[in-house]
C-alpha cells in the first residue's frame, strides 16, 4: 500500500521534505506515525509524547481532507492511495 504524506510548516523541516509516500501494509494513522518517526526522530518531539507514547493534540492529521478526530482517531485504517496531511498547531495568547 502506498500512503502519501504532506508535512507542513515546521514539521516539513522536521521531515526533510513537504511530502513522502509511505508503502506499508495494512495499517492504522498511529502505525504510519511510528514508521516515519523511526525513520525521522526529528519528527518524534513533533508528533509523540514520549510518556503517552500518542500522537500529540498540537498536530492536525487529516486523512484524504477529513480530521482523524471525526473518524476513528489514531485507530483510522488507511488504505492504498489515501492522503496523509500532518500540520503543526501554534498556540499564542
Amino acid at each position: 500500500m502506498a500512503i502519501t504524506v504532506k508535512f507542513v510548516g515546521a514539521l516539513r523541516h522536521a521531515a526533510g521534505n513537504d511530502t513522502r509516500v509511505v508503502y506499508c501494509g495494512e495499517c492504522s494513522v498511529k502505525e504510519l506515525i511510528c514508521t516515519l518517526t523511526r525513520r525521522k526522530p526529528e519528527l518524534r518531539r513533533n508528533l509523540i509524547d514520549d510518556e503517552l507514547e500518542a500522537s500529540r493534540p498540537n498536530a492536525l492529521i487529516l486523512v484524504n481532507g477529513k480530521e482523524i478526530s471525526v473518524m476513528n482517531g489514531l485507530n483510522t485504517a488507511l488504505k492504498d492511495g489515501d492522503k496523509v496531511v500532518l500540520v503543526p498547531v501554534a498556540h499564542g495568547g
